[in-house]
């Protein structure tokens, strides 16, 4: 199954199942990726390669 929840304007939205209990998601485009927590409020967890502004 994949991971893929949503595309929208090139970015690839992924949840993955088997990770961390807390709840998160991943953001990908052009090679880029960062993870946002999403509770217990949206935060960025990591980020790899996109600028702030994205």
């Amino acid at each position: 199954m994949s991971p893929k929840f949503k595309e929208q304007n090139g970015f690839i939205f992924k949840i993955y199942s088997n990770e961390e209990s807390r709840i998160h998601i991943h953001v990908v485009k052009a090679g880029n990726e960062c993870k946002y927590w999403l509770e217990p409020g949206i935060e960025l967890a990591e980020n790899f390669g996109f600028y702030s502004k994205e």
